[in-house]
């Protein structure tokens, strides 16, 4: 009995070390040096007003692939010719605590937008789709909706996106996860410059984005090991020590055509 104890005692130690070893070996950053300087930023436009895309339309640029199968359906009652389905496309990098990934696989959020029947703005969430990207030492993380979004901007912010980050590896279990829809990472964009047309024809545009003030939440779901895997990270950490930077490109669809909704 004693020596099935010890053996299970040593396969778990060699596991929280193989595991420890594999978030060593990920690429992180001091927390003080996480978070870059802010950008310096513009006032962001409704996204439904386009009159700060700045130049025109550049065909020489080949369109995004953009992929309309998250549209939402759309609330009763209201006037669809009047809503469009909207798709983002971001490409950037993220630091969350002491966990720096420079280049994360692309993002696709889909959203659509339009007036409610008493004429107020109305707006209803489709996805995000994701591929995990792959950090040193075999841990892959991959971002995920977290329960909230607002495409709006309000004045001050692009719009705002609450998400959690799930790691994968087989060591930290299925549902191991920075944040959790209970507590997630809530993100508020701020544009960096105006917005750029790329083509009319589907209308495309494309702008910068960043935040550098959301406090990145502790992990959820990951077992026995999660407080030291929240250790090794800096988790949870406060404004000012993780920051996601991207470019998106950005087009849309009414619900008048057929290929929507």
């Amino acid at each position: 009995m004693k020596q099935r104890i010890r053996r299970r005692l040593a396969a778990a130690l060699a596991g929280g070390a193989a595991a420890m070893a594999l978030i060593a070996g990920t690429t992180a950053t001091p927390a003080a040096a996480a978070a870059p300087p802010a950008p310096r930023a513009s006032a962001p436009s409704d996204s439904a007003n386009f009159s700060d895309a700045s130049g025109s339309p550049e065909s020489s640029e080949s369109p995004e692939p953009f992929d309309f199968r998250d549209c939402p359906v759309l609330p009763p009652g209201v006037d669809a010719a009047k809503w469009r389905c909207e798709v983002f496309v971001m490409k950037g990098s993220l630091t969350v605590g002491a966990l720096h990934v420079p280049d994360l696989a692309p993002m696709t959020a889909t959203n659509a937008e339009g007036p409610m029947p008493d004429g107020s703005r109305g707006q209803v969430f489709g996805g995000i789709r994701s591929a995990a990207t792959r950090v040193d030492g075999g841990l892959r993380i991959q971002p995920q909706y977290a329960g909230f979004s607002d495409f709006y901007p309000d004045g001050v912010h692009r719009g705002a996106l609450d998400m959690k980050f799930r790691l994968l590896h087989p060591l930290l279990g299925e549902h191991c996860t920075i944040g959790a829809d209970s507590d997630p990472a809530a993100l508020r964009f701020v544009q960096d410059g105006s917005t750029e047309w790329v083509s009319k024809e589907p209308p495309i545009l494309k702008f910068s984005i960043h935040d550098n003030a959301f406090a990145a939440p502790r992990t959820h779901g990951c077992g026995p090991l999660g407080k030291a895997v929240d250790r090794r990270l800096g988790l949870p950490a406060p404004s000012g020590r993780s920051a996601i930077s991207a470019t998106a490109v950005y087009t849309f669809r009414s619900y008048a055509e057929p290929s929507v909704g």
